[in-house]
């Protein structure tokens, strides 16, 4: 499986993009959920609304912050993109294990111990062999972004060398 041509045929189709993760990379999955929503015309979705994480951390438990929104608006068709530095998040696999049940393409961004459980977790799963927080991040910010062009040039038909500045 392409990514690149995953994420057209997701778009061409009107399914939904789901992008997960916590701190550095919850930051990054809410930005290339915009990206993707503004230059890739994908409908994107990131489970960040405050209301929605504390009522479930609340109730049911972190771990199932990401699967629990997942299991009920998901559907067979959709992708997910999981990033855990660690590749050990349990509320991450909570929503892998959740996104297989309900037959989405997994992109997985991983990092550390090349043992992690989510590096294998995947329909698609990149791993970086990083030891840090920062070399793991910067990494998959580069992996996410050149995913972005990818997807932004094929939904122009030619890159966007110059964007509008507001001064």
């Amino acid at each position: 499986m392409q990514w690149k041509e995953a994420t057209l045929h997701l778009r061409d189709k009107g399914r939904t993009l789901y992008l997960i993760g916590n701190g550095a990379s919850a930051s990054m999955a809410s930005h290339m959920a915009a990206d993707l929503a503004k230059n890739g015309h994908i409908h994107t979705e990131v489970f960040s609304d405050l209301s929605l994480i504390t009522a479930i951390s609340n109730d049911l438990g972190y771990e199932r912050v990401f699967s629990e929104p997942l299991s009920r608006r998901a559907r067979a068709g959709d992708m997910l993109v999981a990033i855990s530095s660690s590749g050990r998040s349990p509320n991450v696999l909570s929503a892998v294990t959740a996104a297989r049940r309900k037959a989405l393409t997994i992109v997985t961004l991983s990092a550390m111990d090349p043992d992690n459980p989510l590096r294998s977790a995947g329909t698609l799963s990149f791993y970086v062999p990083a030891r840090t927080y920062g070399c793991a991040e910067t990494c998959h910010a580069a992996v996410l972004h050149h995913w972005m062009d990818l997807v932004d040039v094929a939904a122009d038909g030619r890159a966007r060398r110059t964007r509008r500045v507001v001064r």
